[in-house]
């Protein structure tokens, strides 16, 4: 490429000029390319192990003046082949322009004005997003590609000096960190290790620091383990490497591909390592832990964060931590873990001013809000830009209808004022007539829930005024000091004293408030009013999936609770879910799902468990409640983590027994509501909305803490499954003023002494005593390890899943299949990152089977086929290859599964030589040729199914005809008759090659084309070439022969024998009987005859350039018309690709009358020994699947190019 041009004042140090001319020299480095010695060799090696090359290419131009010891670079290349075209380049539109000048000095600065100005013009074609990129790190991403084969597509986003451990020897050299691999290069004394591995395979990543490897990190895939050291960051190289794997696994589980956030802000100077992909991730990450710190909603973006101090009126102190701003809200956390949170919505702020600045108070902004609250905050660096930051974000938050947020408006016993009676505002449904819709789920007629169910079950109830409702009054009462003290709502302090409050259990009346303060649902559910209304209105009169799976589990959802056991509850419930079904399709509706939301309905309103239900599908239980429950698979993998570590004994014991992962799930996917009591669970709910998933595991720990001895004494898996339900149907909350409620779990005892009773407060407190150490950034990290071995896992599992599926139909052997699948996937996954005709989300969908999941397009299918494909045909291979897409793509949508895959390389690898034929055959008739012919499009798919459609009772009238059977009224003699007929019609029926259309004469000259370019490149090409050229003259002479019969037909109408249908030439063509003297029998005498009367009727005539052209054949034998020749003219080595009729044909128009059958074309291959053996041979598909594994370590792929040139890559 062309460069800014630089003084160089050493030119021959370290180089070795090959061209040369008054003007410009061309020189290569040492170490690159033949020759060099020893100096070369350490050159190479110096240049990759001091990043040398990442700046200086293997190549380079010089420009020189006269006898000037200083010389300019202006051109590199990392190959010769580039260098050679800048050279060329120069020589032709500069050497002359410079001869002219008489000034040394006018032609430096000619040149270097030329050169520049190449360089302006370059650049502006150029992303704005490489143009952030500083000029070193775009070198090191050209670099990349070129070292790895990566097309445009791919980016770099970081590159690190590193050891890459190959063996027991330690390779110094550069690890490239792209979006989609991860790539190694090493140079040392000539040995060259590149490694590309693609962040997909990825199964275990970590960092470790043992002896032998020192702060090392290992790689992991299914079948290799790379070791990388002597990092000069290993933290931040980790990290990086742990973004990239997840945004792989993401792409694995929800088919989405990286997109970079180029609504990033600018960087203020261009950072001289770290390019504009490395940024977006690292705002990405700080994103991800701000949201989760502080339960914000996903498209919330972190501005900013900044060192301050908080005033709290309640501990009369500052308190030091971090202001974190956002778009929507303005956040604090304290440095000392649970001391003080803060979170203030930004449409709750009314005022934001600079306060006066003191010696005591340096730099304070005090912020104002609806409520009456004031916070301040001081020790503020850059006081003015942060005032001015949170001015913007003000003026662009939409002004809100209320001044205080609705939580704060409710008061205990009060209902809420956004429960207003959900069916007033729905309209109501109709027809398609103006009738009332007949789907009575959706009909607001029904009773709907305008306060929290339980609210409305005990508004009629007495009062109690035993201790246990005075302990709920001290509860409410404490709760009520508290919001005095710490303020009430969103703009709450959130302190040591809150988590304490929660811990000793929320009261009844506020538990919904407080679920939705400290879930974030309530943030989400002001800024979004109407909204659950809508997607209720927008759900109204749909049948889906979700809807079918949710009106199955409606009454199966707490069915002991009285709520549940009437409309009103089953209604409010059916709401909820399929509002949120619409709302996420990607996650419809899951299993367990039900019993949460049952259990919020009963202390939120309709739309409040909506967005408790949004907050924890989408944030607090992530990945949970989708159709493979990976983020509760996840968490199954950190409890057992966790376990080993905290119960070492007790792990081997239950590992053993398999007990651990059959028992978590069901404990995390339902927060422990499903087996334990339900008043005692929902206490566990409440700490779970504050402090998150680490309270599930600390009770979960503590609950087999609490039953080791007893665990480690069992036997079997039954026996501890017992051990721990009896333990958790004991657990019992003893302050609850509910009505007690039938616990429908089994209550499993022993002999006549009852249970045990386990205070569920003991039970919390233990859990926090014990295993309170749990942090949540450590929960992450481990998450993050057990997501790359859930998925890939799931992957294996979805891999077996589909060769079960096809094995029966295929004759390829497991292990086949299942490298096939893996290539397969390989180019699905690739399409995610390098671009496609269709995108990926539209090719995968997650509620299909797994054998239906992943398809291609039919530029990736060119691409297998190319590599796998038995049938190559130089050039003509991506035409035979999109005959064959479009031949296995049975519902026209452009896109191919896995089974339609393996079925056409199963053809063309184990089939015999009539089915391989039978395949050649359909790829030259509609729709494989032709595609816009929709009518024969039937005929040619059935060719690739086993099971006909069931027909009409014309098509099976038909079926019975070309079987022979006659169907007689006499001779039903009863109904087995029928039933006989009908085994008959369902019985899956194969195509018959007698059922195959007859191929007209333009199908028959592409048929020759394919035939003669797939012999091209075999051993035996001679001896084929004459063999098809036998072959097509016969079946030429064929045709006419079938013309002939057929028109004879026509002229004799009363000839019964000639209106049929004229007997297959291929019948002729075998007699029963060959005479030891070569004489036919009478009917090869008569097909004789017919070929004789046809040459002597064709005439000469001269064809047009359009009918003897063939761009696509590769053979050195001639291909004419035979009406163009004289039936004397005919050679041996002529190849007849057409034949004319009784009447000459003007310019390129084709013989209509002319056709021939399957039957024909087979029995004349069958008379040609070498091509009996070129079809009958076997392919040998592991071979092509190595060289193929070889190639798809990198793989190129333009976006833009059109289908057939993305098959011609491939070839």
């Amino acid at each position: 490429m062309w460069i800014t041009p630089e003084e160089v004042l050493l030119a021959n140090a370290l180089w070795v000029s090959e061209r040369a001319n008054p003007f410009f020299i061309l020189q290569r480095r040492k170490g690159h390319g033949k020759g060099g010695g020893i100096t070369g060799l350490l050159v190479g090696t110096m240049d990759v192990v001091l990043d040398s090359s990442a700046r200086v290419a293997p190549y380079r131009i010089l420009h020189q003046t006269g006898d000037s010891q200083i010389f300019c670079s202006i051109a590199c290349g990392s190959s010769r082949k580039e260098i050679t075209e800048h050279w060329e380049w120069l020589e032709t539109n500069l050497l002359q322009t410079l001869s002219i000048f008489d000034n040394n000095e006018d032609i430096t600065t000619f040149v270097k004005g030329k050169i520049s100005g190449i360089i302006a013009e370059e650049n502006k074609s150029k992303a704005a997003l490489e143009d952030e990129d500083s000029g070193k790190f775009r070198e090191a991403e050209l670099k990349m590609r070129k070292l790895f084969g990566m097309p445009g597509e791919e980016k770099l986003v970081n590159y690190y000096s590193c050891s890459y451990w190959k063996g027991r020897v330690p390779r110094q050299g550069w690890v490239y960190l792209s979006v989609n691999h991860l790539c190694f290069y090493s140079l040392l004394l000539g040995k060259e290790v590149t490694l590309v591995v693609q962040w997909t395979e990825v199964t275990r990543l970590e960092k470790n620091a043992t002896l032998l490897f020192p702060e090392s990190v290992r790689v992991s895939t299914r079948h290799t383990e790379h070791y990388f050291s002597m990092f000069l960051n290993v933290n931040d190289t980790f990290k990086l490497m742990e973004q990239l794997a997840t945004i792989a696994m993401r792409q694995l589980l929800d088919n989405e591909g990286f997109a970079a956030d180029h609504s990033l802000p600018k960087a203020c100077k261009t950072l001289k390592n770290v390019s504009a992909l490395k940024r977006d991730l690292d705002a990405r990450a700080k994103n991800e832990r701000y949201r989760a710190l502080f339960r914000l909603t996903q498209d919330e973006r972190l501005d900013g964060h900044t060192d301050c101090t908080l005033w709290t009126p309640f501990a009369k102190m500052h308190i030091v931590g971090q202001l974190f701003v956002s778009n929507n809200y303005i956040c604090f956390c304290s440095r000392e873990e649970d001391l003080c949170q803060l979170i203030i919505p930004l449409r709750e702020v009314s005022i934001v001013e600079k306060a006066d600045s003191s010696s005591v108070l340096p730099c304070p902004v005090s912020i104002s809000t609806k409520n009456k609250m004031t916070f301040l905050f001081a020790n503020l660096k850059d006081r003015d830009f942060l005032v001015q930051r949170i001015s913007d974000f003000l003026q662009r938050t939409p002004e809100s209808g209320h001044s205080v947020s609705q939580s704060e408006g409710r008061c205990a016993g009060s209902p809420s004022p956004s429960t207003t009676p959900l069916s007033s505002s729905l309209p109501t449904p109709t027809g398609a007539a103006g009738e009332p819709s007949q789907r009575r789920h959706y009909s607001p007629s029904l009773p709907t829930a305008t306060q929290s169910l339980l609210r409305i079950y005990q508004k009629d109830a007495p009062e109690e005024h035993g201790p246990k409702a005075t302990k709920e009054k001290m509860k409410e009462e404490s709760w009520n000091i508290h919001f005095l003290e710490f303020g009430r709502g969103v703009c709450m302090y959130r302190t040591s004293k809150t988590r304490e409050l929660v811990l000793n259990g929320i009261p009844e009346s506020l538990r919904g408030e407080l679920w939705l303060l400290f879930s974030g649902a309530q943030n989400e559910m002001d800024t979004h009013p109407g909204y659950y209304a809508e997607r209720v209105e927008q759900a109204m009169g749909r049948c889906t999936l979700a809807t079918e799976e949710i009106e199955r589990d409606l009454h199966r959802s707490m069915p002991e609770h009285h709520a549940f056991q009437n409309e009103m509850g089953i209604a409010a419930l059916r709401r909820v879910l399929t509002a949120y079904a619409c709302r996420n399709p990607g996650i419809g509706y899951c299993q367990a799902m039900n019993i949460v939301t049952s259990v919020l309905l009963l202390y939120c309103t309709e739309e409040e468990a909506f967005w408790l239900l949004v907050a924890l599908c989408e944030r607090m239980l992530p990945d949970y409640y989708n159709t493979r429950v990976v983020g509760a698979l996840v968490d199954q993998g950190v409890f057992e983590e966790l376990t080993r570590a905290c119960l070492p004994f007790l792990y081997e014991h239950m590992q053993e027994l398999g007990v651990i992962s059959t028992i978590s799930l069901s404990w995390f996917l339902t927060l422990f509501l499903s087996v334990m009591p339900f008043d005692s669970a929902v206490l566990l709910v409440d700490c779970f909305f504050y402090e998150g998933i680490k309270v599930i595991f600390q009770v979960a720990l503590a609950v087999l803490h609490a039953n080791m001895d007893t665990l480690l004494d069992c036997n079997d898996e039954g026996e501890a499954m017992t051990i721990l339900g009896r333990y958790l149907d004991n657990v019992v909350n003893k302050q609850t003023v509910s009505p007690p409620i039938p616990h429908l779990h089994a209550l499993l005892t022993s002999g006549n002494e009852p249970p045990p009773q386990i205070d569920v407060f003991q039970l919390i407190k233990s859990s926090c005593e014990k295993f309170g150490s749990l942090r949540a950034d450590v929960i992450e990290q481990m998450r993050f390890h057990q997501r790359l071995k859930v998925i890939q896992s799931l992957e294996d599992t979805a891999k077996r899943s589909v060769v079960r599926a096809i094995m029966t139909d295929s004759a390829f052997s497991i292990e086949e299949l299942e490298e096939l699948y893996v290539h397969f996937k390989a180019k699905h996954i690739m399409s995610c990152y390098w671009g496609a005709s269709t995108t990926a989300a539209e090719r995968h969908d997650p509620s299909l089977p797994y054998l239906e999941q992943y398809r291609i397009d039919l530029g990736q299918f060119c691409q297998l086929f190319g590599a796998l494909g038995t049938w190559l045909c130089g050039t003509h291979t991506a035409t035979l290859a999109a005959r064959l897409f479009r031949l296995l793509d049975m519902n026209k949508d452009g896109l191919i599964n896995f089974k339609e895959f393996v079925t056409g390389l199963s053809g063309m690898y184990h089939g015999d030589m009539t089915e391989k034929l039978k395949l050649l055959y359909n790829l030259h008739l509609p729709p494989a040729l032709c595609p816009e012919e929709a009518e024969s499009a039937l005929e040619a798919t059935q060719f690739f199914t086993d099971d006909t459609p069931q027909g009409t009772h014309t098509h099976t009238l038909m079926h019975c005809i070309q079987c022979n059977i006659v169907i007689s009224v006499s001779e039903v003699k009863d109904y087995k008759y029928y039933l006989r007929m009908w085994a008959m019609e369902n019985e899956p029926k194969k195509e018959t090659i007698k059922d195959l259309r007859r191929m007209n004469q333009e199908q028959f000259i592409e048929l020759c084309k394919t035939l003669y370019n797939m012999f091209s490149e075999d051993p035996l090409e001679q001896e084929l070439y004459h063999a098809i050229a036998t072959v097509a003259s016969l079946l030429l002479r064929i045709g006419e022969v079938g013309k002939k019969f057929t028109n004879n037909g026509a002229n004799k109408p009363t000839d019964t024998t000639n209106a049929q249908a004229p007997a297959p030439a291929a019948e002729l063509l075998q007699p029963e009987k060959e005479e030891p003297n070569g004489e036919s029998s009478s009917g090869q005498s008569l097909v004789c005859r017919a070929l004789a009367e046809a040459q002597l009727e064709t005439l000469p005539q001269q064809t047009s350039d359009e009918e003897v052209k063939d761009d696509t054949s590769v053979s050195s034998y001639s291909m004419v018309s035979t009406g163009s020749l004289q039936c004397e003219d005919i050679a041996d080595d002529t190849v007849l690709i057409g034949c004319a009729g009784d009447q000459q044909r003007q310019g390129s128009i084709l013989d209509g009358d002319w056709s021939i059958t399957f039957e024909q074309v087979l029995a004349s291959m069958l008379t040609e020994p070498p091509l009996v053996d070129y079809f009958e041979k076997k392919g040998d598909i592991q071979a092509r699947m190595s060289i193929c594994k070889m190639q798809r370590r990198v793989e190129r792929q333009v976006s833009s190019s059109s289908d057939h040139e993305l098959a011609q890559l491939s070839t």
